[in-house]
């Protein structure tokens, strides 16, 4: 099972140290701001090519030959490792690691604080181009464990054992907001803002920090944790923390904006109830 592989967040420093051989930067930023500062020997996804792009659920898994096609653009190889990082706080970073996991490529690291990290950290950045060697002939395959689809969290919902956590706001958990046709929350589920698993220096709070957090949610005491966002990009970052800390964490890739765009779905929303 792909929750049963540790995880390792690395320093700026450990990641310069890194032989080359068999370790491949991924930058996940847009291309614009690759071409104006990147690590060099990085290799760029933009985060539009990790979404499937279609409404509502705009931020559903591609397609796999849209996922081959990528990794075969940056030189992706099976037995290489995946270094991941953003300009962000991990959200993008984050979701390239999921879509890792779906793939069974379960050899990746996270390089916390990113670009601005690396940069703090008086380390060159580059904007010369990589010359990516494209990679042929990949025949991926999906491994569904670390997705979850509106079926699992439906049933998640009277399962005691399964614990929906939710990274939107705590505006958008409570009806204030909502970027889809219906405000509200899954029920049941425990919201915890993604900014607050960061510093403000965009790198990840110290883990036993984040040990205490997730207890105090319940999401250790749960057997099968389901994170979500509005549409899987800020839920990037949770479920690299849940990887992080050994929970057994799918993402619900639909998201908020496959459950609040549904006329059909189970929705708690406290705004309502507090204004009839």
């Amino acid at each position: 099972m792909y929750h049963q592989h540790p995880v390792e967040v690395l320093e700026s420093d450990v990641v310069a140290d890194l032989p080359e051989a068999n370790t491949l930067l991924v930058q996940v930023t847009s291309r614009a701001l690759f071409e104006q500062a990147h690590i060099p020997g990085a290799v760029l996804i933009e985060p539009s090519e990790l979404v499937c792009g279609v409404p509502p659920a705009t931020g559903k898994l591609p397609d796999l030959s849209r996922i081959e096609a990528t990794l075969s653009r940056i030189g992706y190889q099976p037995e290489q490792r995946i270094i991941a990082f953003d300009d962000e706080g991990g959200g993008w970073a984050g979701r390239l690691c999921w879509t890792l996991d779906v793939i069974g490529h379960h050899d990746w690291a996270y390089l916390d604080g990113g670009l601005h990290a690396w940069h703090a950290a008086g380390l060159p950045l580059t904007q010369e181009a990589t010359l990516a060697q494209p990679s042929h002939d990949l025949h991926l395959t999906i491994d569904r464990s670390p997705i979850a689809e509106m079926a699992d969290v439906l049933a998640s919902i009277e399962d005691d054992n399964s614990l929906v956590w939710d990274v939107r706001s705590a505006e958008e958990y409570a009806g204030l907001r909502s970027g889809s046709a219906r405000r509200g929350h899954i029920p049941g589920a425990v919201n915890l803002d993604w900014e607050l698993l960061k510093d403000s220096n965009r790198q990840l709070r110290l883990v036993e920090n984040l040990d205490e957090i997730a207890a105090s949610l319940g999401l250790l005491q749960a057997e099968q944790v389901i994170t979500h966002c509005q549409s899987h990009h800020r839920s990037g970052l949770s479920y690299l923390v849940g990887r992080l800390l050994g929970l057994n964490i799918k993402a619900f890739h639909g998201s908020w904006a496959e459950w609040g765009n549904d006329p059909h779905t189970p929705i708690e929303n406290p705004s309502e109830a507090n204004h009839p």
